[in-house]
């Protein structure tokens, strides 16, 4: 045999698309004409033409079924062939089975069918609607596989079951998801279009409102919204449950009455029995699946003290809507195949409502008229039969005596012919002619019938002189099916106003104080309490960056290296002794992020503002962030506008300077504290808090110091006094400390030198003791103990005072005051300032006095707490 060389990518290209073509056409995608793909199609009409297994007769094995068509029409394996047959007969699959199944076909619970062996089908009624003209040449036949046996190419459905049923399928490319819809609104767009042929998808949408799932449900898009995707094809549908609520005695329950299409309802209800586990609803204590035939899955209520049964109802359904399938999205895709200029050979197109039913009615326009003309055909046949039989019984005694004087049958018809101008059919049906059919009443039920036949001829022939009849008749046909299989729509159309709302995501979160411990390696918990720090478990070399008091109501943000930040639930840290769990398992950190600042967006762990500190911005209050760059660069913003739980991705509270630019640190402020900073090369600058620009989004900030080429910031605090700040250690072992007093300046200025030779030892970022942090009054400060004393830290060290209680300090008594309540790990006794030190700077500018400040220590009250609702 010759062989062609052919370039290989030729050869991949054609074969690939022959694939893909097969896949589309003959697999996956349903016909526009008949709304079924092609095994369901053999599947009906083996049980149709080969099996009969009609609706009024017996039921037959799925296995003989599945076995006729794997033998004759469908070459694939059977499982296929059986599980399509299955979803045919599963009334929460289809609006409108065409299977009748008798044993197990599966549940809504996501149970599998029972093996083909055990189970037994039929045909329903509404399938005999798409099966019951193929006899009467309606439709093209093609050979099977094999080419042992015919196919026909779609079924001459009467019905336009691909939007009554819906499809889904996955091609090659492509693929297609269409929902079931109600059969009378289907029916009711058809006979419109019919009646006026100009109408448009806008216009039919009003006809067919929307989808219609078996399971029920409510269907959540507005009427604009739906009109508008069947004008285009496509679009999601936004479904939910249906609930009710249900008194027995004194106790309460929601009754959950129907569910989205298409949900596991068992997996749905181990959600909600997990949630209720967890005591993520407050409101719900108890759930139970009573469903039978109908869905019934009774949730028991708790009745909060002054709360109505209606109330707390809404707000668990919310929740689970929100955080269960209850509520879920059906994206709906209308692509099928049509027909083309070849009867065996379709085309896939994604189709609007119009092109459906435009598509269908052409086709059942088509199946009539063939109809019909057979229909025509038989009748004038049995004309011309009996138009011989009523000139045979004139002559019937002549008739009589040539076929006896003949040598045999071809022989009397030849004689017959020749004598009387019959025709050989009509000849062949004389002599067939039974011997008591010559009585004389015979003759008039002969007569009778050829009146009748004529009649019948012509009123057919009438109906076929104009499309306008043929019309009439399909649109009549339409209404009897309408009357006959129509059922009330079984899906709620709600809109948007149907839709439920969280309107205080705290209200499902149990109230429980309790302390948040996050590690420098980025692994979270919160504990109860802890008798000291030391007893705190984390991993080997790990080391706690904070440690904050708050309410599981509240919320927990992480800063990062790269200028992100990631808020999560304080409720959804996990609650443990052990390790906790990494951060990265709630946020998707990018290579190299590295956690520098957690913050607990709550009263317990945030200073009260005092009414000394002016509020720059009412949507952007203190207190605030402050973030510095090795770049130099610094950035303030309001710590309570990070409030929001954020995505996995988080979102971006500064922008760096480049791609070796990091954040240092990021530490809760007043806004009446000093910024104290070193750089690498040895300068360092204090200046205050307040003349860092306040940004409202992220950005680049402002300069923070001016360094040399090559010099970066090394590490950074802030501090409430002038006679505070960074401690810092020469080579040598000498601590000095860069405070206010001797290095304060304005920001932006390039410092003074501290060492005019040598280097500092690397910077160690400080544990933020955010339960103590801002405890500035000396009784307070006397009041914290060290962390082996017996004082429990579960029990908050901070007196905390009525709301007159104020305490007055000028700056100097403030000068006074040990930092060890901003960061208790490091010590920050003053010291002498060396011989190596630089001389002061030249550009710092006189130091200014500061005015006396007011600090509460009675936080939080109702005015802070306002901040947090």
């Amino acid at each position: 045999m010759p062989t062609t060389d052919i370039a290989l990518h030729e050869a991949t290209r054609y074969r690939y698309l022959s694939y893909a073509m097969s896949v589309i056409t003959a697999r996956a995608l349903p016909d526009v004409r008949d709304g079924l793909k092609p095994v369901q199609r053999r599947v009906l009409f083996a049980m149709f033409h080969n099996l009969r297994l009609y609706p009024d007769g017996r039921y037959r094995k799925s296995a003989a079924v599945v076995g006729e068509v794997m033998a004759k029409y469908h070459p694939h394996g059977d499982s296929s062939i059986y599980d399509a047959m299955v979803r045919m007969s599963q009334p929460f699959s289809l609006l409108h089975p065409l299977v009748d199944g008798q044993g197990n076909f599966g549940s809504m619970d996501g149970d599998s069918a029972a093996a083909m062996r055990y189970t037994e089908a039929k045909l329903t009624p509404l399938s005999m609607e798409i099966l019951s003209e193929i006899r009467q040449k309606t439709v093209h036949w093609r050979p099977n596989y094999d080419g042992q046996h015919s196919e026909p190419v779609v079924l001459p459905a009467q019905l336009p079951n691909l939007l009554i049923n819906g499809a889904e399928g996955i091609a090659v490319g492509m693929s297609t998801r269409i929902p079931p819809h109600n059969l009378r609104e289907v029916i009711d767009a058809c006979v419109a279009l019919i009646d006026t042929p100009t109408l448009t998808a806008l216009d039919l949408a009003k006809k067919v409102k929307a989808p219609d799932f078996p399971t029920g449900g409510l269907i959540l898009n507005s009427k604009s919204d739906i009109r508008e995707m069947y004008a285009r094809g496509n679009g999601v549908i936004r479904m939910r449950g249906t609930w009710e609520l249900e008194k027995d005695g004194r106790r309460y329950s929601a009754v959950i009455t129907s569910i989205p299409y298409g949900l596991n309802k068992a997996s749905l209800v181990e959600k909600i029995g997990d949630l209720i586990g967890k005591k993520k609803i407050p409101q719900l204590v108890d759930i139970r699946d009573e469903s039978t035939d109908e869905v019934r899955v009774v949730v028991d209520l708790k009745i909060a003290s002054g709360r109505s049964p209606e109330t707390e109802m809404e707000h668990a359904m919310a929740y689970l809507c929100r955080y269960t399938p209850l509520q879920s999205t059906f994206p709906m895709n209308i692509t099928c195949l049509v027909p083309t200029d070849n009867p065996e050979v379709s085309e896939p197109l994604k189709a609007t409502l119009y092109d459906v039913i435009r598509y269908w009615l052409d086709f059942r326009l088509q199946t009539v008229i063939k109809r019909f003309n057979y229909e025509l055909g038989k009748l004038k046949d049995r004309i011309h039969t009996l138009e011989a039989f009523a000139k045979a019984f004139d002559v019937l005694d002549e008739i009589i005596a040539l076929i006896r004087a003949s040598e045999g049958r071809s022989d009397a018809k030849e004689q017959i012919m020749d004598r009387f101008k019959f025709d050989e059919d009509q000849t062949d049906s004389i002599l067939d002619l039974k011997l008591y059919r010559l009585a004389k009443l015979e003759i008039n039920a002969i007569e009778e019938e050829l009146k009748e036949r004529r009649e019948a001829a012509e009123k057919i022939e009438g109906i076929l002189s104009s499309n306008q009849n043929v019309w009439n008749i399909v649109k009549e046909e339409l209404l009897e099916l309408r009357k006959l299989y129509g059922k009330k729509r079984q899906t709620k159309i709600g809109g948007e106003e149907a839709q439920t709302s969280l309107a205080d995501e705290s209200a499902y979160i149990i109230d429980e104080k309790s302390y948040v411990i996050v590690t420098e390696n980025g692994w979270i918990k919160r504990q109860g309490r802890f008798s000291n720090i030391s007893k705190i478990r984390i991993k080997e070399n790990d080391n706690i960056l904070a440690i904050a008091k708050a309410s599981t109501k509240n919320t927990m943000a992480y800063f990062t290296n790269k200028g992100t930040v990631y808020v999560q639930r304080i409720a959804d840290i996990p609650s443990t002794t052990g390790y906790g769990d990494p951060l990265q398992k709630y946020f998707g950190f990018s290579d190299g992020e590295k956690l520098i600042g957690a913050i607990a967006i709550d009263p317990l762990s945030l200073p009260e503002i005092p009414e000394s500190v002016p509020i720059e911005d009412q949507e952007h209050t203190p207190p605030y962030g402050i973030a510095i760059t090795k770049g130099g660069r610094v950035v303030r913003f309001s710590i309570i506008a990070q409030k929001d739980v954020t995505n996995k991705s988080g979102r971006r509270y500064m922008k760096l300077n480049g791609k070796n630019d990091a954040v240092l640190a990021v530490y809760p402020a007043i806004g009446n504290e000093w910024v104290s900073l070193y750089t690498k090369q040895t300068r360092a600058l204090c200046f205050p808090v307040s003349e860092i620009t306040l940004v409202r989004g992220a950005g680049k900030g402002v300069i923070a110091i001016k360094m040399d080429k090559g010099d970066i910031v090394a590490g950074f605090k802030l501090v409430n006094d002038v006679k505070s700040g960074l401690q810092v250690e020469t080579a040598r072992g000498r601590e000095l400390i860069i405070h206010p007093k001797k290095y304060g300046g304005s920001r932006a200025a390039k410092g003074s030198k501290i060492l005019q030779r040598g280097t500092l030892s690397d910077w160690t970022r400080p544990m933020l003791r955010l339960d103590k942090m801002f405890t500035h009054t000396k009784e307070q400060t006397e009041s914290s103990s060290e962390e082996g004393s017996s004082t429990s830290a579960a029990e908050p060290i901070i007196q905390r005072k009525s709301t007159s209680d104020v305490v007055e300090r000028s700056s100097e008594e403030i000068g006074t005051s040990t930092d060890e309540t901003l960061f208790p790990n490091v010590d920050n006794t003053d010291s002498e300032a060396s011989s190596a030190e630089s001389s002061e700077n030249t550009d710092k500018p006189k130091q200014r006095k500061r005015p006396k400040i007011v600090v509460r220590a009675n936080y939080p009250d109702q005015n802070q707490l306002k901040l947090f609702k």
